[in-house]
């Protein structure tokens, strides 16, 4: 895990080759099925580019009105393993619909499937790290697949402009604050899904619980959670909540968080400021999640447990198969 955090900006090296690329045509609508670290890249290209018409797709078969608009939506499969059972139930449907298709993944049945039905395919470099890791190549595959190049050239300059120390010895600090705590991540509701990722690399490396929000929403309900009486107070204690800021965010969402954690600090609740830094939308994407990588990292560690495996993950899988 350590070498995988490390090494992580150069994945955006990497250059996805478009497999049976003569089969795929140009689309401006797009469904991405993946699940966990399969589908975390399409979450975050709509925050890079809002105007992108990409619905992610966490779930068993497919959208419903699919059918309606097929000739002009690209349906993308991605499945780091190639074995994900949701993702592989997606392509039985799609194929019985005869509905246009590429898949992304490294192995397994999904990427035996894209070359048995000479479907569009683009083969994920197979190092052995675990698929939330695979971020920057699961990035620069959907880009490839959707003809985003202006996306390719940008996260080209990631390999080079994101600087792992520096994370690292953050990150480090940051994980000291957070032991014995819970987190909760806040951020905008354009940014979401950076808080998600925070929040799932909290749960599957350090292997605690964490959860997330969003402003504007969360000032008209879960605030009011934390309203601490002598009561409640118990409660709370656990709780940690880090504010993911952009200064790129509207006058009036900035204010919003401001005031939250004005707030909450005087109720004596713990915080902590993170800044979303970077020359561009990208770089304040991926400096923010490996500094993610890096305080969950050093979590596990201060827990002493193995921040790589997910065998709660792997046991469920087992039993899923032995009780059909």
């Amino acid at each position: 895990m350590h070498d995988s955090i490390k090494n992580f900006p150069e994945q955006f090296e990497y250059s996805p080759v478009i497999e049976n690329s003569k089969k795929l045509k140009r689309f401006s609508k797009f469904v991405l099925v993946g699940m966990g670290g399969s589908h975390l890249a399409g979450d975050l290209l709509k925050i890079w580019n809002p105007k992108l018409e990409v619905l992610i797709h966490s779930n068993y078969g497919l959208p419903e009105n699919l059918k309606k608009n097929k000739k002009d939506i690209l349906i993308i499969l991605s499945s780091y393993s190639g074995n994900t059972e949701e993702v592989l139930d997606a392509f039985r449907l799609a194929s019985r619909n005869k509905l246009e298709m590429a898949i992304i993944a490294s192995g397994g049945k999904l990427l035996e499937a894209a070359r048995k039905y000479k479907k569009p395919y683009i083969q994920l470099p197979n190092t052995g790290i675990q698929p939330r890791m695979a971020t920057g190549f699961g990035f620069r595959a959907l880009l490839k697949l959707m003809g985003e190049n202006r996306g390719l050239s940008e996260s080209a300059l990631l390999a080079k402009s994101l600087k792992s120390f520096e994370a690292g010895r953050y990150g480090k600090a940051l994980a000291r604050k957070l032991k014995g705590q819970v987190p909760i991540i806040y951020s905008s509701y354009k940014n979401f899904s950076i808080a998600k990722n925070w929040k799932i690399k909290f749960n599957e490396t350090a292997k605690i619980p964490a959860f997330c929000n969003f402003f504007p929403e969360l000032n008209h309900n879960e605030m009011t959670g934390f309203d601490l009486k002598d009561s409640t107070r118990p409660l709370s204690q656990r709780f940690y909540f880090l504010f993911l800021k952009d200064p790129d965010d509207s006058k009036q969402m900035i204010k919003r968080m401001n005031i939250t954690e004005r707030l909450y600090r005087e109720r004596g609740l713990p915080t902590e400021v993170v800044i979303l830094n970077g020359k561009s939308s990208l770089a304040k994407i991926f400096s923010s999640l490996l500094l993610a990588d890096w305080t969950a990292y050093y979590l596990a560690e201060e827990y002493g447990v193995d921040s790589e495996q997910v065998p709660m993950v792997e046991e469920f899988k087992r039993l899923i198969k032995s009780l059909l």
